[in-house]
């Protein structure tokens, strides 16, 4: 196998449609979603598509009046909270279309181009709920927030500087390990920030925001799916990089990941919210990163942590199960999601 990556070519005469390889392979980069390498690719495609949404489709009327009525904590852990989301879904945008570039599998590099619309969704979806909440210069200060805290700064730059090694040296190394930076972005460090919108949710509070919230959720669990299926598929491929150090690699970045998302917890949410035990939310950051770990096939790193301590947010399961929107809020006719379609145990 070569040291570097090469990018897909525009189109190549000479190739099969159907590539010979997710990195570094051969294809002509005309897409046949009837000749393509994996049975995944378009069922994952179709649910990419099924689940299609727009913020402007939730009506933040009720959350509106709602505002003044949250405690200060409640309003500044929501503040930064959002804060955190816009910064991880900007850089995500990017890196998933830096990505795409090297996919030289036609079906897979059409998924990461869908998965990268939906991060700018998810973006706007941000903007949209301050705009309803918080007048625009209080808008500004919070996309800033994220330059301005140690604790937020750390865990950011966690997740950036192993983007910044695949995009500087372009090699298949890199390329694996920033897939499971993304794991961990998409798959680990939005669940505590996910954890205080639901916990507001069940009690009747800014339960617009937590059904935005839930179709972001919803969309990101695929894309981790997407992400892991390369990630497996790429060692596949290339069993040179299916090494014990690359699984150790899993396993540390993973128990880090966890270290860096509970002191976040605690430094926005601590004792301060009430609803949520800080015990209960790192067990259940745990739970979730042992998850992860499973899906890149690596041992879980908290062994000892075997059921989902947080269980009433397993209730978000059930959102769009052909019946109605969060707490009934209004009628909604997306995809019906099951575990079949990615949507696992938030």
């Amino acid at each position: 196998m070569t040291e570097t990556l090469q990018k897909r070519r525009l189109y190549d005469y000479q190739a099969p449609n159907a590539s010979t390889g997710i990195i570094n392979g051969e294809s002509s980069n005309v897409l046949n979603w009837d000749d393509v390498r994996f049975s995944w690719a378009y069922p994952m495609y179709k649910n990419m598509l099924a689940n299609f949404w727009t913020p402007f489709e939730i009506n933040m009327s009720n959350d509106r009046k709602q505002w003044p009525e949250l405690s200060q904590d409640e309003q500044e852990t929501f503040k930064k909270i959002i804060g955190l989301l816009a910064f991880l879904d900007s850089i995500q945008t990017d890196y998933s279309s830096k990505v795409a570039d090297y996919l030289t599998d036609s079906s897979l590099s059409a998924l990461m181009q869908v998965l990268s619309f939906q991060e700018v969704v998810h973006n706007q979806s941000y903007s949209y709920v301050l705009s309803s909440l918080v007048d625009k210069e209080e808008q500004d200060r919070i996309f800033e927030y994220w330059k301005h805290d140690d604790v937020l700064l750390e865990r950011n730059q966690f997740i950036a500087e192993g983007y910044d090694r695949f995009v500087e040296e372009q090699t298949p190394q890199a390329f694996i390990e920033s897939v499971v930076y993304d794991v961990v972005l998409e798959g680990l460090f939005f669940y505590a920030g996910f954890a205080f919108f639901y916990n507001l949710a069940r009690n009747q509070k800014m339960v617009s925001t937590s059904t935005m919230i839930n179709y972001i959720n919803r969309d990101e669990l695929i894309h981790v799916n997407l992400f892991a299926h390369i990630y497996k598929e790429t060692l596949n491929e290339n069993p040179e990089l299916n090494t014990e150090e690359n699984k150790q690699f899993v396993t540390e970045t993973f128990k880090k990941a966890v270290d860096l998302e509970v002191k976040w917890g605690k430094h926005i949410i601590g004792n301060k919210i009430d609803g949520i035990n800080m015990d209960e939310l790192e067990e259940y950051i745990q739970y979730t990163a042992n998850k992860r770990c499973k899906l890149l096939g690596v041992d879980a790193p908290y062994p000892h942590i075997t059921e989902n301590p947080m269980k009433w947010i397993r209730a978000y399961k059930e959102v769009d199960e052909g019946k109605s929107d969060f707490f009934e809020q209004k009628s909604r006719q997306y995809t019906k999601v099951s575990d079949t379609n990615g949507f696992d145990d938030l």
